[in-house]
Parts: structure tokens; C-alpha cells; sequence
């Protein structure tokens, strides 16, 4: 039977975001931990994953139509996404002048009045597109509301911002004055 890369990426993501302890793993302040300790812990989880090598996961980095993962130097890591208690350390970088933010129309009532806030992940989740924060939206309501971020003015005023991947960046909490409505 095939490997099925999805549920691998998805059980991944439990182990690598949300709870490492369940895997017996331990991340470091960054958020990487060793493949051979995920890759030992995934094999114990499930027998059909009791061949998986590290090349099962670079198809499956390969295989995903966004970035979730980064591998180097043997140790493996989650770009975004943690609800850790430990907060990942990322390295602030300078934004874009604009990102945006899907959301339901209640939330987005609540966000331009009270700002951005990470909620139960580490960070504030931002997209580099209309159309990704059409599709996050989407996920929390029927006609999603996509807000505009005025990333490069909140960074120039103190809101730190950190590179997610290619299409999201994270932030801190980001204040309602560098919020708008699309």
C-alpha cells in the first residue's frame, strides 16, 4: 500500500506543533528535534510507518503544496503553527508593506476593534495574498472577511514580524490601527 503522505503530514504536524510530548520528543528553543528520534517515534506509533525513512519525508516535504517543514542537518522542524506552552523562538525580519488576515465576519468585528492576537497558537498567522487568507477564512466561515495588515508601518512602530515560509509570516500581536477591512 502506498504511503499516505497527507496523514503522515498531519500526524507530523501533532508532533511538531502541538504536542511533542505524546511522541516522546523534545524540541529545542527553535523548534527542531532529530529525524531518527521523529522518524523512531512515528514507527512505534504505526505499524504501516514501520519502514518510514527520512527520504519518505522529503517526498512528503515535496509532495505538499505548502511549506510546512524544514529538514537540515539531520533534525527536523515545524515552520509555524505551534500552541506550545514554550514559545519558539524565531528571528524578527522586516515584512511586507501589506499582509492579510481571513477570518469570520464576528472575529473581524472583534480584530478591528481589539487588534490581532494569537489566540492558542504562538503567533499571529498573516498571508502574503488575497487568495491564501480567502482560504484560512474559509475555514472559520461561510463568506470570510479578509483583513489588510499594514505590516511594514506596524514593524516601523515596534510590532515584531518573523518569516513563516514563502506565502506566511508571523507576528506579535499586531495593534487595530494597522488593521483594515478589504
Amino acid at each position: 500500500m502506498p504511503l499516505d503522505y497527507k496523514r503522515l503530514s498531519k500526524t507530523i504536524a501533532v508532533a511538531l506543533r502541538h504536542n511533542p510530548e505524546k511522541f516522546g520528543l523534545t524540541l529545542d528553543t527553535e523548534g527542531w528535534t532529530l529525524v531518527d528520534d521523529l522518524l523512531s517515534a512515528l514507527r512505534r506509533r504505526n505499524r504501516e510507518w514501520r519502514d518510514l525513512t527520512g527520504t519518505d519525508l522529503l517526498k512528503m516535504i515535496e509532495q505538499s503544496t505548502k511549506q510546512r517543514y524544514e529538514l537540515r542537518d539531520g533534525k527536523i522542524r515545524a515552520f509555524y503553527g505551534h500552541s506550545l506552552d514554550e514559545k519558539i523562538e524565531k528571528t524578527p525580519a522586516e515584512p511586507p508593506e501589506m499582509l492579510y488576515h481571513g477570518t469570520s465576519p464576528a472575529a473581524a468585528a472583534v480584530i478591528l476593534a481589539e487588534g490581532l492576537k494569537p489566540m492558542s497558537r504562538q503567533y499571529v498567522h498573516l498571508s502574503t495574498d488575497l487568495q491564501t487568507a480567502q482560504m484560512v477564512g474559509s475555514r472559520h466561515a461561510a463568506s470570510p472577511v479578509v483583513l489588510i495588515v499594514q505590516a511594514l508601518a506596524a514593524y516601523q512602530a515596534g510590532v515584531q514580524f518573523y518569516l513563516g515560509n514563502e506565502d506566511i509570516w508571523l507576528a506579535d500581536d499586531i495593534p487595530p490601527q494597522f488593521i483594515k477591512a478589504s
